[in-house]
């Protein structure tokens, strides 16, 4: 056992979690993802939005999520004991999720752990958006938006959308009509690298959404690009559950 490893804590109540920590002898550092990121060990993210904050903040060292949804494997709240003990133990293996860099036009920047979307400011106003990767155009569709999934973002509001569920690794988004104003219009799987999509006519203002934030307005012939940036190391341990666990 590691004697003294600092680990960082994030999230909501988690007295639970710095005291598994300590048991497994370790110094809980809880705190704000910018914060603890660059110090300690390790990092635990407990809940969704501490995991979202923490990826945001790249942390260069393993994340534990603990009841952080479907999109990571993450260890149910029950199981932190013996999660904490295998963090502390090096018993875990390493799952590696990209971590997207957004940029519109030259004025908005943004990063995002699950998706990327595009979506109308008013319900059910139909606008055209464009996908392209690799400067070769992939689709064309009017839609309420468009939803750009990670691997950690496919079993979230794409799935929901009638996208696939992607596993990690797999090194593509899905790219997922939201309320297509066509019944047969496809979704897409694209390559995890140089992603564009615009909105080729409005009706309405389209707000840019990465993960749970709303970071700006998209002008229509406006391009957002959509590249990695760096990574997140996902801590896997025995309690870890799948995405595909439902």
């Amino acid at each position: 056992m590691s004697d003294g490893v600092v680990v960082g804590v994030v999230g909501p109540d988690t007295g639970d979690v710095e005291r598994a920590v300590r048991e497994a002898g370790g110094v809980p550092d809880p705190g704000a993802a910018t914060d603890v990121a660059s110090e300690g060990s390790f990092v635990v993210a407990v809940g969704e939005p501490a995991l979202l904050a923490v990826a945001r903040a790249a942390p260069d060292v393993p994340v534990l999520p603990v009841a952080a949804g479907h999109g990571v494997r993450s260890v149910p709240r029950e199981a932190v004991d013996a999660a904490a003990g295998a963090l502390l133990a090096d018993e875990f293996d390493r799952e590696t999720h990209p971590v997207m860099a957004i940029r519109a036009a030259d004025r908005t920047t943004a990063r995002a752990f699950q998706d990327v979307m595009l979506a109308s400011g008013e319900p059910a106003q139909i606008s055209e958006y464009t996908v392209r990767t690799g400067g070769e155009r992939v689709a064309r569709f009017r839609a309420d938006g468009v939803v750009l999934a990670t691997p950690a973002g496919s079993p979230g509001y794409a799935r929901s959308a009638g996208g696939p569920v992607v596993p990690p690794g797999a090194g593509v988004l899905a790219a997922v009509p939201v309320s297509p104003f066509a019944t047969d219009v496809d979704h897409w799987v694209v390559p995890l690298g140089d992603v564009t999509v615009a909105v080729e006519r409005d009706r309405t203002d389209v707000q840019l959404v990465a993960d749970d934030r709303v970071v700006g307005l998209v002008d229509p012939d406006e391009a957002v690009r959509v590249s990695p940036a760096d990574s997140l190391a996902v801590a896997v341990v025995g309690g870890s559950r799948s995405p595909f666990d439902r």
